[in-house]
């Protein structure tokens, strides 16, 4: 796993990770906190077979933010209990020796909400997208901008056969 350090030397000269808000609160000592873009509300039904010829992802609705005051630069989602998909303002570049698995914040699950990931394959370049659960009957609030995530990073044998799906640059 790659701590803190080694993750900075590969953002700065490599880019592993772009468009984050602020690199120095975004580090932890062994990974880099994602923060919310986006959150959409899902309308209606995906479909999945093996082969991805028949996949369909669900559309969704981007859920605007609300400001508590016309001075505020950011504002709040106000989500009641529920499933959202998350899209982050980091985009992240795995080389072919790297992957990443993402786990919810702590401070989340203290407030009854989490996060569910996939693998973050080797050779995989894009914004990250992900489902948040809040499970907390009365809602949770969450700024735009809020670190809801943790990405640690491993080092894996160089694959001949990165990440080439769909999500690929999004």
């Amino acid at each position: 796993m790659l701590n803190r350090g080694e993750i900075k030397k590969l953002i700065e000269e490599s880019k592993l990770v772009e468009k984050f808000i602020d690199l120095e609160t975004q580090l932890t000592g062994n990974g880099f906190d994602l923060t919310v873009a986006n959150i959409f509300e899902f309308e209606g039904a995906g479909k999945l077979d093996f082969s991805n010829k028949e996949r369909l992802l669900p559309q969704g609705r981007e859920l605007p933010p609300q400001k508590e005051n016309s001075q505020d630069r950011f504002g709040w989602w106000n989500l009641a209990k529920g499933v959202y998909k998350i899209r982050t303002n980091e985009a992240v570049n795995l080389p072919n020796d790297l992957v990443a698995f993402a786990f919810t914040r702590t401070s989340l699950l203290r407030m009854g909400v989490f996060t569910q990931h996939g693998v973050w394959d080797a050779g995989f370049s894009g914004r990250g997208e992900f489902v948040l659960v809040v499970a907390n009957e009365s809602g949770v609030m969450l700024k735009q901008n809020a670190r809801v995530a943790q990405l640690v990073f491993l080092g894996i044998n160089e694959t001949t056969h990165g990440y080439q799906g769909i999500y690929k640059n999004i």
